[in-house]
């Protein structure tokens, strides 16, 4: 019984479709790359911009992002990072201004805001705003007051 186990588990890794894919725009620039199993995108992968430069990288699953990604303007700057949950914006998000230093972070579910947003000018705390599905429900512009009306252990 055991051996028939162990037939069947090493039948299904030798019948795994395992390749490492790259595709290229027309100027010859690498456009994509990373693994495809089964044709669908899985592990790690790379885009880049036309011009070369990386654009976005992070892991799929099952063909959707899952886990944490990284995005890049075409001249090379983080522009955001963040999670991906089946294909959707989940948990933090960080967004980066031109000289790559975080304008604001917020909270998402299901793609959208839903939580808290902190906006950030020159690496300074300057408000902060709740979401609801989307929809801001309040803002505020003083550390105090809004520890006075929130949880810090909400901002984790």
């Amino acid at each position: 019984m055991f051996r028939f186990g162990f037939l069947l588990v090493l039948l299904f890794f030798i019948n795994t479709d395992k390749e490492y894919y790259r595709e290229y725009y027309t100027n010859g620039k690498i456009k994509s790359e990373g693994w495809k199993i089964d044709h669908s995108k899985e592990e790690f992968w790379k885009f880049y911009h036309h011009n070369g430069t990386l654009m976005a990288q992070g892991p799929f699953k099952k063909n959707l992002r899952d886990g944490y990604w990284f995005f890049h303007t075409k001249e090379g700057k983080l522009e955001k990072e963040g999670h991906f949950k089946k294909g959707k914006k989940v948990k933090w998000w960080l967004f980066y201004d031109e000289n790559e230093k975080v304008n604001h972070k917020c909270q998402l579910q299901n793609g959208v805001k839903n939580g808290y947003c902190l906006k950030y000018l020159n690496e300074e705390l300057k408000s902060a705003e709740k979401y609801k599905n989307g929809k801001k429900i309040k803002e505020w512009f003083s550390f105090n007051s809004f520890k006075k009306e929130n949880k810090l252990s909400d901002l984790k």
